[in-house]
C-alpha cells in the first residue's frame, strides 16, 4: 500500500515540474552558440531565466501559460521572437540571422 501512495506522489511531482517546459537549440551561422548565453522567457509579467549549455541548448520553466516573448542575450544584443507556453513541454529550436542593418535576428528553424 506504502508503495502505491509513493508512486502517485512520484507521478503528480513529476508532471508538475515539466508544466510549462521551455526547451530546444540556438545556433549561430549554423554552429551552436556556446555555453551560459541567457535565455530569458516574459510572460503575464513575469520573467523566467535559463542559460545555453555547450551543445546550444536551453531549458526555461515558465508557471504561466499562453503567449510569452523568448529573448536571447548575445554579442550585446537581445534578439526576440514571440512564443507560447503550454501545459506541457514545448521544444523551439532557433538560428541567429545578421539583419540588413547589423543586428541579429531569431529565426525558428
Amino acid at each position: 500500500m506504502k508503495s502505491l501512495v509513493y508512486l502517485a506522489i512520484s507521478c503528480l511531482l513529476t508532471s508538475v515540474a515539466l508544466a510549462g517546459e521551455i526547451y530546444g537549440t540556438i545556433e549561430d551561422t549554423g554552429k551552436p552558440v556556446s555555453a551560459g548565453v541567457k535565455v530569458e522567457v516574459a510572460a503575464a509579467g513575469n520573467t523566467y531565466t535559463g542559460e545555453t549549455d555547450k551543445f546550444g541548448a536551453y531549458h526555461v520553466f515558465a508557471k504561466d501559460k499562453g503567449k510569452c516573448t523568448l529573448t536571447v542575450h548575445y554579442k550585446g544584443q537581445k534578439p526576440a521572437a514571440s512564443i507560447f507556453s503550454y501545459e506541457k513541454a514545448t521544444r523551439y529550436d532557433w538560428t541567429l540571422e545578421p539583419a540588413g542593418d547589423g543586428t541579429l535576428t531569431l529565426k525558428r528553424k
